[in-house]
C-alpha cells in the first residue's frame, strides 16, 4: 500500500531503507563502490524531517504487512523538481513498488505544476531503465576524482 508520510515522527522508520539504499549502491556502483553512505544515516534522517516540515519536500512510502519496503522523497523547487530518493527493499522488487512510487511522484509534481524533474542515479544502477521508461534522458555526466591514497 502507497501512502504519503507526513508525520515526521516516523522519519526514523525510513532507516532500514537507506541502509539497503547504500548496500546497493556499494554493489553496483561502477566506479565508487565502499563509498556510501556519504552522510550517516542519522544526518539524512535528520535532514529529512527538516525537509519535510519545512513543506519544501514530500514523501511517499510502499507498506506491506505493516513495514516499510520502499519509499520516495521528491523537492518541490518550482524551477525543476528533484527525485531525490526511490528505493525499494530488494527482497520486495518486482512487484510494480518502483513504479507506482515514480506514478506518485511525478503526479505530485504535476499538481504542484512543475515541468522539469531532475534525478541522479548511480553509473551501474539498473533503475536507469525505469526511468528512462518515463521520459527521463542523459542531460549531464557527474564525474567525480577521489584521491584514495
Amino acid at each position: 500500500m502507497l501512502r504519503e508520510m507526513n508525520n515526521v515522527n516516523e522519519i526514523s522508520k525510513l532507516r532500514e531503507c537507506l541502509e539497503a539504499l547504500a548496500e546497493h549502491h556499494n554493489s553496483v556502483s561502477l566506479y565508487h563502490k565502499g563509498v556510501y553512505p556519504i552522510d550517516p544515516h542519522d544526518k539524512v534522517l535528520e535532514d529529512l524531517k527538516k525537509d519535510i516540515s519545512s513543506g519544501f519536500s514530500k514523501i511517499a512510502v510502499i507498506e506491506e504487512d505493516g513495514k516499510i519496503v520502499g519509499f520516495s522523497k521528491i523537492d518541490l523547487d518550482p524551477k525543476c523538481g528533484y527525485l531525490a530518493y526511490l528505493v525499494i527493499l530488494k527482497e520486495y522488487r518486482g512487484k510494480g513498488f518502483g513504479k507506482s512510487l515514480l506514478d506518485w511522484a511525478m503526479n505530485s509534481f504535476r499538481s504542484a505544476g512543475i515541468k522539469a524533474v531532475e534525478l541522479k542515479v548511480i553509473a551501474g544502477n539498473e533503475a536507469v531503465h525505469l526511468y528512462e521508461k518515463y521520459g527521463f534522458k542523459p542531460r549531464a555526466q557527474i564525474m567525480r576524482y577521489t584521491d584514495d591514497t
